[in-house]
């Protein structure tokens, strides 16, 4: 194996420890945000998959990057409706009023 290859290897398998590090410290609450984040870097993979296919010579490499898009597209697609549903359990319920609070579990009287 050539010395460049090596190098990437290494760049490869230090960028997948420090990508473990980082999101194992992240707190929960910043778990929406990232997920946004994230689905903008999907979508620089389906742009990837696109120059990947204007680049395809067989159909080996045909197949491969429409693979490569779908499967980008779908992650991407997915990542909208989780991040969507997440942000959903913040909205108010339909009515505009925040829901009455049951002062019998608070111990007040009614």
């Amino acid at each position: 194996m050539s010395q460049q290859l090596y190098s990437n290897l290494a760049i490869f398998v230090l960028s997948l420890l420090v990508g473990f590090e980082v999101m194992s410290k992240i707190p929960a609450t910043l778990q929406t945000p990232m997920m946004s984040g994230a689905n903008a870097i999907h979508g620089v993979v389906v742009v990837g998959a696109f120059v990947v296919a204007a680049e395809a010579n067989n159909w080996g490499f045909y197949i491969l990057a429409f693979l490569c898009a779908f499967f980008a597209a779908v992650n991407v697609a997915g990542g909208y409706t989780v991040t969507d549903r997440m942000l959903g359990m913040f909205d108010r319920p339909k009515g505009g009023k925040a829901p009455a609070k049951d002062n019998k579990q608070d111990g007040g009287e009614q």
